[in-house]
């Protein structure tokens, strides 16, 4: 009989739900988002519904992760889940676009804070040899909320609309709150805040000592944005009603290969995952810029997801490793800088590629594939070192 390993406990299934639930919040929104701004008069400005997002979440990322080695962990993540929970409610209000691509922005603080800390607090309970295990499985649960939330949210939009979605999504916000508050704090002796902590000198804004995985995962991730962007019109394009089918397929075909590839990351190295991670996203980019019919263009969120589920928790492990203990949080931030500055340029990238004309789908998506084989090169020239035998 197999006994369960010690980072089976209750504080890290709690966080694991609310993971799920704060992952589901923002991302059942998303794919609505590019018709929602074009009923505004905005569909000029599709691209910046993902950079605006990423652009804040990606500033507030050293604050972030400094925040969470000094007023502990458990605030951090409380913090950017209430930015959920008050522009989820903003958005039926402020019907402008320049409204809209305000509440964008501000929204981006949510994911600047809660995954720093949820990866922070990970790396507080687990021991080194099972990092890539514990991330995988806490991804896992990331993952179904970001499954669950577009499938949602896209059912919700065709039957209610899309006020009572965002309502929803503030609903689900408030849940992971309520789960947040009940774990018990990793940081020792943390200081309480002040204003003083959000002065950062330069020394505390990037972890020199992470930045090769965090420039593999800015490659990797502009396909991300360039999903995140593109798709939902690409859809409609192949007559696809719910806009939020594809996110739900690439998302569930991440979570299962996500405990394996940690536990692979773990037993054979970081380097060794990362690049069959790197080239299925390649492959998953070629696959859908010639996908002329619903089936083709599935098949090739099902490798994306596979990449993806790959990708997460390895780097997250790989980050970790590089890091000291008392920068961890640091470290953390600015793989995450990378992370949003990826996936925000591959936003605004796509969406003035793609320029609302469908023939420039193809050209998109081929530039997608470039970004993660260059990756996949990097790769080839750092040595890959097993962390256990």
């Amino acid at each position: 009989m197999r006994i369960l390993p010690t980072f089976f406990t209750l504080d890290f299934f709690l966080l694991c739900a609310s993971s799920f639930l704060f992952f589901a919040s923002f991302n059942m929104i998303i794919p609505e988002l590019p018709s929602y701004l074009s009923s505004l008069g905005g569909e000029d400005y599709k691209g910046l519904i993902i950079a605006l997002f990423t652009l804040s979440a990606g500033l507030s990322r050293p604050f972030s992760g400094k925040l969470a080695d000094k007023i502990g962990r458990i605030p951090v993540m409380v913090f950017g889940a209430v930015i959920c929970l008050v522009v989820s409610i903003l958005y039926p209000i402020i019907t402008s676009v320049a409204g809209f691509l305000l509440l964008r922005f501000v929204h981006g603080f949510s994911t600047g804070f809660t995954p720093t800390g949820i990866s922070a607090y990970v790396a507080d309970i687990i021991p080194f040899n099972k990092r890539g295990e514990a991330m995988g499985l806490q991804s896992l649960f990331g993952s179904l909320g970001m499954a669950a939330g577009p499938a949602l949210g896209g059912y919700i939009s065709i039957i209610w609309g899309i006020n009572l979605l965002f309502y929803i999504s503030a609903f689900i916000a408030i849940l992971s709150i309520l789960i947040l508050i009940k774990l018990k704090e990793t940081v020792e002796d943390p200081s309480k805040f002040h204003f003083g902590l959000l002065k950062l000198n330069r020394h505390e804004i990037i972890e020199k000592r992470v930045l090769t995985p965090s420039l593999v995962l800015f490659l990797t991730v502009f396909s991300f944005g360039v999903i995140l962007t593109i798709v939902p019109d690409f859809s409609t394009h192949l007559g696809i009603e719910n806009k939020g089918l594809f996110f739900a397929v690439f998302t569930l075909s991440s979570l299962g290969i996500r405990i394996i590839a940690g536990r692979a990351s773990d037993k054979y190295g970081r380097i060794a995952v990362m690049k069959v991670a790197t080239l299925s996203m390649a492959l998953s980019m070629i696959i859908i810029a010639f996908a002329e019919s619903k089936g083709v263009f599935l098949f090739g969120g099902v490798i994306f997801g596979c990449s993806v589920g790959m990708n997460s928790p390895t780097i997250s492990a790989w980050t970790i490793d590089l890091s000291l203990e008392g920068f961890r949080g640091k470290a953390l931030a600015t793989m995450y800088i990378a992370l949003e500055a990826g996936i925000g340029i591959g936003a605004v990238v796509s969406g003035f590629t793609y320029a609302n004309n469908s023939d420039n789908f193809p050209l998109v998506f081929f530039l997608a594939a470039g970004f993660s084989i260059a990756a996949f090169i990097i790769l080839i020239f750092i040595p890959n070192t097993k962390l256990s035998q």
